[in-house]
């Protein structure tokens, strides 16, 4: 039969299965992480916005990152405790289409703001003496603005396609609602829908990817050829966003590759972890890697424990 998808009443979730009285684990594990990723990043938040010492580009940028791992894990960590618990498994459209909202521009907030660190970085260790001049207050906050508004615009032109979409189905092969799983569902022609995600691919993401090995290149040249002090600096401040970059990568490749390949071969308790390792490792990764190795949200983050003891 077909329909509109935004006739459809309902979505139905088909990667559950039966867990019996585990659920009410799984229920416990899932709220516990939901509560460490959203004290250890409104914690971060609140040092940095508190701290008149880290109101620069670096930690700004940061505290935009830790902003969007909240967006991220709210729009999804709710909902997998609802359905955990649930019998059903099904989702309302409505509520179908504003999970994917939530997770696709969590998407593309990260990977926007982690291309913009990776710039950060290289104007920070390759041209110090005019990085006041080229990353000011205003520049960071047209830079922050700029990647939260265009992936508003990007998100919603990406749904209204899909919503557009006539359908044969209403089974979603994921734990929650993503784009391309709802678009798998048409009856025909998605012509443009790939156009929208070719053109998306090639002049955002490219180009993102770009500014990313172009900065981190020129990095590598510095550190081979400056002082034992600048190496020092580079090691120290592009470690934890390297780290974060390449974890954020990885999940995002295997959520693309299930989307993409056949899967069936695999178990499908590894499916579903790989699908939600990008939405739950790095909201989780990004504060302990960050505030560990970054000195100055370290000491801070330390004083005021050791403040709340004494």
């Amino acid at each position: 039969m077909m329909m509109n998808s935004t006739n459809v009443p309902y979505f139905t979730l088909s990667a559950y299965f039966d867990t019996g009285l585990f659920k009410y684990l799984c229920f416990m594990i899932v709220m516990s992480l939901y509560v460490l990723i959203v004290g250890s990043n409104l914690l971060l938040v609140v040092v940095i916005c508190m701290n008149r010492s880290l109101h620069e580009p670096m930690y700004l940028f940061l505290c935009s990152l830790f902003v969007n791992e909240l967006v991220g894990s709210s729009g999804l960590f709710p909902f997998l405790l609802v359905q955990i618990l649930s019998d059903s498994h099904t989702v309302s459209a409505p509520l179908c289409f504003l999970q994917i909202f939530f997770v696709h521009y969590y998407g593309s907030v990260e990977f926007f703001t982690l291309g913009v660190m990776s710039y950060d970085r290289y104007l920070a260790i390759c041209c110090p003496l005019h990085y006041n001049k080229h990353m000011t207050s205003s520049q960071v906050v047209l830079l922050t603005v700029f990647v939260w508004l265009y992936s508003v615009l990007a998100t919603v032109v990406m749904m209204s396609l899909s919503a557009s979409l006539q359908l044969c189905g209403n089974t979603v092969q994921k734990v929650y609602c993503d784009n391309y799983s709802v678009v798998k569902l048409a009856c025909y022609d998605t012509t443009l829908n790939n156009v929208y995600g070719l053109v998306y691919m090639f002049t955002v993401i490219f180009a993102l990817i770009t500014l990313i090995l172009f900065s981190y290149v020129r990095i590598l040249r510095v550190c081979f050829s400056g002082s034992k002090q600048t190496r020092q600096k580079a090691v120290s401040t592009c470690t934890p966003h390297l780290a974060s970059l390449l974890n954020f990568s990885f999940g995002a490749f295997f959520e693309i590759s299930q989307g993409r390949f056949d899967m069936t071969g695999v178990p499908n308790m590894l499916r579903v972890f790989l699908s939600l390792y990008w939405l739950t490792c790095q909201p989780l990764f990004n504060p302990l890697m960050y505030g560990l190795n970054v000195s100055k949200i370290r000491i801070i983050c330390n004083s005021l424990a050791f403040g709340k003891r004494m």
